[in-house]
């Protein structure tokens, strides 16, 4: 019997959206993970701040990497607040 573990490393996936022409957004995607239930606000900021350094570290393309640095800045500030 093969027993794997089904936890993905990562709880939140960052993603860039809409047209390099109009505004560009940073969109968050929730994976399952067993503990899901118990996140408050300020550990759901830390995991979307984690997951846009992760795409920033990826991404090729300099709007989309300006995108994802003001998202990260208001998500620090959103955090600076909530703490």
């Amino acid at each position: 019997m093969n027993i794997i573990n089904s936890e993905e490393p990562y709880e939140i996936v960052a993603k860039t959206c809409g047209c390099k022409d109009q505004n560009r957004k940073v969109t968050y995607s929730f994976v399952d993970t067993y503990h899901g239930l118990s996140k408050d606000k300020k550990d759901i900021i830390i995991s979307e701040i984690e997951a846009c350094e992760r795409l920033r570290d990826c991404s090729r393309d300099e709007v989309d990497r300006d995108v994802i640095k003001t998202e990260i800045a208001e998500l620090k500030m959103t955090l600076d607040l909530l703490l």
